[in-house]
């Protein structure tokens, strides 16, 4: 830009169009993500259960916020994050491409045939206006129309631009005719599109200069060409730091912008010669060519569409075959935490929500079970706690502490960053803010949980051989607490009659709050009667603590994670939440 504006002084007219538009269509995406977190969120949610369903709110959403990149990005994020599927997540991606063809007929039929400056004017003070609104929706609003009127004062300067920039320098002079001339504007195009950041702004340029005479219309249809390829590097560049799922995504974005940009180089001449056909049935004239690039361009992304449909499940076996999940058998990652989900609060608290049940049916049930001495296809059994504990005989000799830093610390830590960067970075209502304050409530109870897990689990394997049945007997019961309380979690999670099992652990809980005031019955007898020594009288009375807070956090984190209502905040744990081991 700074070369031609150097070469060519007459050339900063067209650039500050440029720089308008670009301007008005940053100011319109900033407008519909005020909405993207609520109506469009759930609209593009709902949408993607079917094919149909999500291809046509792909286009229709595209046509109306006149930002392909936007319901990438949402659908990136939205996949990142386990709402829908990679299939879903095509179908907005096919459907954008087809949405973004509206700018196209918006420019050749309004922006190049009307004095859209007169428009821009009251959409700019009224937009203007509602931006300094504290309400969302009305900020919202009003970036909207702003937006909408720099993207028209943007057409307006780059069309008066080359208007006058013809007087001085004729563009067509360097028209390539020809294969060479396909190749070298297809790769313009991609060109300016990377530069852009956007194919509507491309496509709006290409029209401008088409209408200013300053393009030739076979080297035009090579530009639409290369700015529909070049919008992949877009999603590309908004897959980086993504998981698996929204890079599979972005890949499925590249292959079909590929194949289908591939498909219109192939046929160019012949789709050209279609749309002659139908502009003459329409009544399209012979040299409005800005309508028939519309036209062009909209044909060959329907076909495009049209070609990747049969192909989406073989597309979609290649790239999990292309683009597999990192592996890291040292330490766990997070499944569902990535920058593309801190785009909208749905998104954030969704992650959350399952990467903290990812973290506790996993990590802290696999170190809480081992720990004790106890399998966990035993928990998931049919056989009853005291059977479970019965046939659990073996020592397992785990280190708690090395299982900690390898299956929780850095996924906790992780949770803890994206919960606080969430609430600092996204507008949020009251009822989003609490449920990440509940989320962070129930990560900080994992590991107060796992704490007590290797200080009880250190006298399991210390008295699992012990010669005092009634050592051995004290701790079993204490394992088949923990059983029991497991065993219903597991069942208030996974089975539909899920009240039962939520009244019982609102019931173990209580139980294992007044046991915390209870005298020790049971083990001042057994001290009383010298049954057991003194050693390990104190590590009964320790562990009981122990055993009655992990119960508790055990059901409090259910609670917080699957319960349907909304979940009451206990007070917040203090202190460091590692494992210290002294």
């Amino acid at each position: 830009m700074a070369v031609l504006l150097f070469v060519y002084p007459n050339f900063e007219t067209i650039g500050a169009g440029i720089a308008i538009l670009l301007f008005g269509m940053i100011m319109l995406e900033e407008g519909f993500k005020a909405f993207a977190k609520g109506p469009l969120r759930k609209i593009l949610k709902k949408t993607t259960n079917k094919l149909y369903k999500s291809i046509t709110a792909g286009a229709l959403v595209t046509a109306i916020m006149q930002s392909s990149s936007l319901v990438s990005v949402i659908a990136i994020s939205f996949i990142s994050a386990g709402l829908i599927s990679l299939s879903g997540g095509m179908g907005l991606i096919f459907g954008a491409n087809i949405g973004t063809t509206a700018t196209a007929w918006l420019v050749a039929v309004f922006g190049l045939k009307v004095k859209i400056s007169a428009l821009s004017m009251p959409l700019l003070v009224f937009g203007i206006v509602f931006s300094f609104q504290k309400k969302d929706t009305f900020r919202g609003f009003g970036n909207i129309l702003a937006g909408l009127g720099f993207f028209f004062l943007g057409i307006h300067y780059m069309k008066e631009g080359f208007d006058a920039f013809k007087a001085y320098t004729d563009l067509t002079q360097y028209a390539i005719s020809g294969f060479s001339g396909i190749v070298v504007f297809t790769l313009l195009g991609i060109l300016i599109t990377t530069i852009l950041q956007s194919s509507s702004a491309t496509m709006a340029l290409i029209l401008t200069a088409l209408a200013a005479g300053q393009i030739e219309y076979e080297n035009a249809l090579s530009l639409a060409i290369g700015a529909n390829i070049g919008t992949t590097i877009t999603a590309v560049i908004g897959s980086i730091g993504t998981n698996t799922a929204g890079r599979r995504l972005a890949g499925a974005h590249l292959i079909f912008n590929l194949v289908t940009g591939i498909f219109a180089l192939s046929l160019i001449y012949p789709l050209a010669h279609l749309v002659d056909y139908l502009s003459r049935v329409t009544g399209i004239a012979d040299d409005n060519y800005t309508l028939k690039l519309a036209l062009f361009h909209t044909i060959f992304n329907v076909m495009g569409v049209l070609i990747m449909l049969p192909l989406m499940k073989i597309t979609g076996r290649l790239l999990e075959r292309l683009i597999k999940d990192r592996e890291d058998k040292a330490i766990e990652r997070p499944k569902y935490l990535n920058k593309s989900i801190l785009e909208f609060p749905g998104t954030a608290i969704t992650a959350l929500i399952d990467e903290s049940k990812y973290l506790f049916e996993n990590a802290v049930f696999e170190i809480l079970t081992h720990a004790l001495n106890i399998r966990r296809t035993n928990i998931k059994s049919d056989l009853k706690p005291k059977e479970v504990v019965n046939v659990s005989t073996e020592d397992f000799n785990i280190d708690v502490r090395k299982l900690y830093y390898k299956k929780m610390k850095t996924i906790y830590g992780e949770i803890l960053r994206y919960a606080t960067t969430a609430q600092s970075k996204l507008e949020m209502g009251e009822g989003q803010s609490d449920r990440i304050a509940e989320l962070i409530v129930a990560n900080r109870k994992m590991v107060e949980i796992i704490k007590a897990a290797f200080e009880i689990g250190k006298n399991v394997s210390l008295f699992h051989d012990s010669e005092n049945p009634y050592i051995v007997k004290e701790y079993d019961k204490f394992r088949k607490k923990i059983v029991t309380v497991l065993r219903s979690i597991y069942k208030f999670r996974t089975d539909e009659n899920r009240e039962r099992y939520h009244a019982k652990l609102i019931a173990l809980k209580e139980e294992a709050r007044k046991d915390r005031y209870l005298a020790n019955k049971s083990i001042n007898k057994l001290i009383r009667n010298d049954l057991i020594d003194a050693e390990m009288a104190s590590s009964l009375v320790n562990d009981k603590d122990n055993l009655n807070l992990i119960i508790k956090n055990l059901i409090s984190v259910a609670e917080l994670l699957y319960s349907e209502k909304d979940s009451l905040l206990e007070s917040e744990v203090e202190g460091n939440h590692d494992i210290e081991v002294s």
